[in-house]
């Protein structure tokens, strides 16, 4: 009577035990289609963040010719935007102002013919006097100082006095520093600026320097210069010494007078509809790939100084240092008008003067 239960009772456990591992059974079988899910779901949100980049040529404009650093920049700009998209977005590059005048070309990305441009801080200095802050003569030492400034929050407030009118300020790219090229006369002290017909950017605090030097500042567009320099219309130019090679100036001028008295920053603008109306993940491309071009450029430039110098000298040019105590007068002068003008200016001074 005893054996009938027990072989019921352990059929009974046989078949709960199974029963018990084909429940482990289906649970695993739900855990590993869950993990299944969730990867794809993934895979599908990597996909579409890589949709949100769109398939554009953005077109950029700037003043100066293919082998200066801003136009090598602008290419090393295309070369990071290209890479970093996985080849959708591109720039076609317009240099040696081939879309016209900076005052073009502003208009132009104002009303979104083009996309990007490099347009020289002295230039919107005109519509945004805070810009004149960057022309507060000898702030600067070099390029290294002038661009780790530029990410400082004061640098950036004045960026953004840029945005409106279809303008959006994006970020300051450097060229070299600012120095006297002269065509026949050596200057060594302020006053021998006294009625030279300089060209020079026609920015007010540009021209201001000049001015309280004596020297009578010329507007002109920059490739009238040579010109100009060669039928004696100018005496000499306020330029950089990259810019004093790739237009060859050399040719129409004997002297460099190498006073590096202010530092020469483009603001990298771009359309604010155009800009604004990229996804997050475009933008953010766009800017990783506009800082590699930066770095790239100062990195380069602040290299090339003994270069360039030698270079000048070998093509037949007088090139010496002049430094900033000829112009102590021109700076205590320029710190006290600007100072007045604008708290920003004021206080980008007091940061940033040596």
């Amino acid at each position: 009577m005893i054996k009938k239960p027990l072989k019921f009772m352990l059929v009974s456990c046989l078949f709960a035990l199974l029963f018990a591992l084909a429940a482990c059974g289906n649970s695993n079988t739900t855990n590993e289609t869950d993990t299944k899910t969730t990867d794809n779901k993934s895979a599908v949100s990597a996909t579409s963040s890589d949709k949100d980049i769109p398939k554009k040529k953005f077109k950029l404009a700037h003043i100066t010719s293919t082998d200066h650093m801003w136009h090598k920049a602008a290419e090393k700009f295309n070369e990071e935007l290209k890479t970093r998209s996985d080849g959708k977005m591109e720039l076609e590059i317009y240099p040696a102002s081939q879309l016209g005048t900076e005052a073009d070309m502003v208009q132009q990305v104002e009303a979104g013919s083009i996309d990007f441009a490099f347009i020289t801080a002295a230039f919107l200095s005109t519509r945004t006097p805070e810009m004149a802050a960057w022309f507060a003569p000898y702030t600067f030492e070099n390029l290294q100082e002038a661009s780790d400034a530029s990410q400082t929050d004061i640098a950036r407030e004045i960026l953004g006095k840029v945005d409106g009118t279809g303008l959006k300020g994006l970020d300051y790219l450097f060229a070299g520093q600012r120095t006297m090229v002269l065509k026949s006369k050596e200057v060594k002290k302020a006053s021998d600026l006294a009625g030279l017909k300089m060209r020079v950017t026609p920015s007010p605090p540009l021209q201001k320097f000049y001015k309280d030097a004596g020297a009578a500042p010329e507007g002109l567009p920059l490739p009238e210069v040579y010109s100009a320099l060669q039928t004696g219309v100018i005496d000499g130019m306020d330029m950089d010494l990259d810019a004093t090679i790739t237009n060859k100036y050399s040719e129409v001028a004997k002297y460099v007078a190498v006073t590096n008295h202010m530092v020469w920053p483009s603001i990298v603008v771009a359309n604010e509809g155009m800009f604004d109306g990229l996804s997050e993940n475009a933008q953010k491309i766009i800017n990783e790939s506009l800082q590699a071009a930066i770095a790239y450029a100062v990195e380069t430039r602040v290299g090339q100084e003994e270069e360039f110098k030698k270079e000048l000298a070998s093509q037949g040019m007088t090139v010496y240092e002049l430094g900033a105590d000829v112009f102590k007068e021109q700076i205590e002068a320029f710190d006290a008008e600007y100072s007045a003008k604008s708290a920003l200016i004021k206080q980008f001074i007091n940061e940033f003067r040596k």
